[in-house]
């Protein structure tokens, strides 16, 4: 396919401030005449509109000057098993007519190639954290990150979460350009943002726009605890944008930016990027707890909007007002059917913020920790009551977890779902969660534990679905489960 190349060109007369320069022509073309007169630099203005200040008004030079200098361009270099060429394992076919069957060079140990992906970070600190998002790292044995000033470092993966798209690398580097971070919270509708990253590997690129909506939920982010609550612009954001920094005029770090919502895969007018409130608590917690601690409700919820009311559901309820979550269902000992909270119940507010959207929910909880304690303002049966709920973590306990506590999904190294209805009825299992994809390094890896492989049991503990497998948090020692042809398997892992 022939590659388009499209070039703006803009044919326009310019005047420079102080003066203008022009040609003319005199007496048919036998003598030039230089001429040189002053201009003035006020737009001329419509009807009611205000006097022209300069200070009134966005300059985003200064923002764009300072903060290109702490975004990175981050390479990720994955081992990516490929098939031996040729090779087809043994042929009892072969066998039986006494065929010499060859064994490939280097037997039956898997072959590996580099695959080579990039993206964008955000350098936080003077010491050498950056921050970028999950996806642009996850799977990569080796990160290497490349300044603006041209300096390229080998980076550490301190730790990332997949809920929030969000990871922490760390360089061996010292007195490094930073970005402070600013306030998402106080983003206005129509402000003014930034977005610099590395698009199409063109690192240092610099794109403005506006914030067109905050509070997004796209159901992007493939994991069953994600927080979704993007700030959505009109900035230009490609592939390789990804991790980098969403700015406002201040040159404060208001967002990290993270996908676009295209049918092509470029960019069409919209892109999102995590807010500043969840990106620092999360690295905060990736710094201090090297995981991070995530705070649950403990409810299956729905917004109040205009189609929840039309519904059969709505009308049954009697509910006629938009506004507010609708409690669908709570889990049994977790945080809020502890403080008394019940299917049927509408959350109006938590700690005074009114819940427009799922997404307030979900980034209000995402800023807490287990432990902490929040207010919300309930109605129910037409009245509003007040309860002080204990917030609890993914194991249904108020405390922090530690470092020895794990994230099961994460340590396993792989791409999992769960296993479908008709799988399980073939195999005759209640439920589980299928490997669709090894990752090098991880658990899944070690063990020879080959795709398509059903998990039924972690450490001799059920394993219905994948939210099931995010609620454990103790070292795996041992995995059980079933192939599709049916055959039982179980892995145990010795240190």
């Amino acid at each position: 396919m022939k590659k388009a190349f499209l070039f703006l060109g803009i044919l326009a007369a310019s005047a420079v401030a102080g003066g203008v320069s022009a040609w003319a022509v005199a007496d048919g073309g036998s003598r030039v005449e230089y001429i040189e007169r002053e201009v003035e630099r006020t737009p001329a203005l419509g009807a009611q509109f205000t006097a022209y200040e300069a200070g009134q008004y966005p300059d985003l030079t200064y923002a764009a000057e300072n903060a290109v200098k702490a975004v990175v361009n981050i390479e990720a270099v994955q081992q990516v098993e490929v098939p031996r060429r040729g090779q087809s394992g043994y042929d009892p076919f072969l066998e039986f007519f006494g065929i010499p069957q060859m064994q490939p060079r280097g037997g039956n140990e898997p072959r590996y190639q580099e695959r080579r992906a990039g993206g964008s970070g955000v350098i936080i600190s003077e010491d050498g954290y950056v921050v970028t998002n999950n996806h642009v790292v996850d799977g990569a044995t080796k990160l290497r990150v490349k300044l603006n000033d041209g300096r390229a470092f080998d980076a550490e993966l301190i730790g990332k979460d997949s809920a929030t798209d969000i990871a922490l690398l760390k360089i061996d580097a010292g007195n490094l350009p930073t970005l402070a971070f600013g306030s998402s919270d106080a983003l206005r509708l129509g402000e003014w943002v930034l977005a610099i990253g590395s698009p199409f590997d063109l690192q240092s690129t610099i794109t403005a726009g506006i914030v067109s909506a905050k509070a997004r939920n796209l159901g992007a982010i493939p994991n069953d605890f994600s927080i979704e609550s993007f700030i959505q612009t009109d900035a230009a954001v490609n592939p390789g944008n990804s991790g980098g920094a969403l700015v406002n005029t201040h040159g404060e770090l208001v967002g990290i930016n993270t996908l676009i919502k295209s049918q092509t895969g470029s960019y069409v007018g919209y892109s999102f990027a995590v807010p500043e409130a969840i990106v620092r608590k999360v690295v905060v917690d990736l710094k201090e707890y090297g995981l991070v601690q995530r705070a649950m409700l403990g409810v299956m919820f729905r917004p109040v909007d205009q189609d929840f009311i039309d519904s059969d559901e709505g009308k049954q309820l009697g509910i006629k007002e938009v506004g507010g979550v609708y409690v669908a269902g709570v889990t049994e000992g977790g945080a809020a059917s502890e403080a008394g909270i019940r299917k049927g119940d509408v959350i109006l507010d938590i700690d005074g913020v009114r819940l427009g959207s799922s997404a307030t929910l979900q980034e209000q909880i995402a800023r807490r920790r287990p432990n902490d304690k929040v207010a919300l303002s309930v109605k129910r049966d037409g009245k509003v009551k007040h309860f002080e709920v204990v917030l609890r973590n993914k194991a249904d306990k108020p405390e922090l977890l530690t470092r020895e506590d794990v994230d099961v999904v994460e340590t396993l190294g792989g791409k999992l779902q769960d296993a479908g209805a008709k799988l399980c009825r073939q195999l005759e299992i209640q439920g589980g969660v299928q490997v669709v994809g090894v990752q090098p390094g991880g658990i899944l890896a070690r063990a020879r534990v080959k795709q398509g492989f059903v998990i039924t049991h972690i450490n001799d503990r059920a394993v219905f679905s994948l939210a099931d497998m995010r609620r454990l948090t103790q070292k795996v020692r041992s995995i059980d489960g079933i192939y599709p042809d049916g055959r039982a398997a179980s892995y145990v892992l010795v240190e």
